[in-house]
């Protein structure tokens, strides 16, 4: 399936300034996020870090990419080089060594801190303790190379708004407590929560990044 640009044309309207569209290409050909691309879009999501590397030398040198998927520690030197923005950083064994590879690099690294905030055990993520632990218990001041820009969250894959509603709430509770703090290396400014199925409800509840794929891709290869 083709792009659905009148699809992509819509969202983007619906965003405005509000909120940054990632776009979802996992499993998705280098020609189609070519074709996004020369719409205007340059923030990109991908899940596997092998995917992400053949892409990322095949497209513009200017894309965004995002890395969206659960990052093993031992693949994090690979997307170190380029990447823009991780995700899913849900533990500080992670971020340790993002901060390392990064710092073999002279770079600063953007990540978000991933919260677990859904009912389904598959979900990955940190609860609330173990964000505080590594936000207000001084574990980011030696961590030199790398900055946390916000939380990001999955909510449960339920048909019931009232739940998807309550869990983003929660995050975005979070992401307000955190955000105020005058914490080394943490600069609060993106909350990214909200998929195809569930972006509308993420955006009321406060949501700025969305990362919607099958709207626009059409579903998963």
């Amino acid at each position: 399936m083709a792009v659905n640009k009148e699809k992509y044309r819509e969202i983007i309207n619906e965003l405005g300034n509000n909120a940054t569209l990632v776009a979802v290409s996992k499993t998705k050909p280098a020609e189609e996020i070519q074709e996004l691309y020369e719409l205007g879009q340059r923030d990109f999501g991908e899940n596997y870090v092998q995917e992400l590397i053949e892409k990322q030398s095949q497209l513009p040198k200017d894309i965004r990419w995002h890395f969206i998927g659960h990052l093993q520690s031992n693949k994090v030197k690979q997307i170190v080089p380029f990447v823009y923005l991780i995700h899913g950083v849900d533990s500080l064994r992670l971020l340790q060594e993002i901060n390392k590879q990064a710092a073999k690099l002279e770079k600063v690294i953007n990540v978000l801190l991933q919260v677990y905030i859904a009912k389904e055990e598959t979900k990955f993520g940190l609860d609330e303790p173990e964000l505080d632990v590594i936000i207000s218990a001084g574990q980011l001041e030696s961590l030199k190379n790398v900055r946390v820009c916000g939380l990001m969250g999955m909510a449960s894959f339920t048909d019931k708004e009232t739940t998807i509603k309550k869990e983003f709430n929660y995050l975005k509770s979070l992401y307000d407590k955190y955000a105020q703090l005058q914490i080394p290396n943490c600069r609060f400014q993106f909350l990214s929560m909200g998929m195809s199925g569930d972006y509308r409800i993420a955006l009321q509840e406060g949501s700025n990044m969305v990362r919607i794929g099958s709207l626009l891709f059409g579903t998963r290869n």
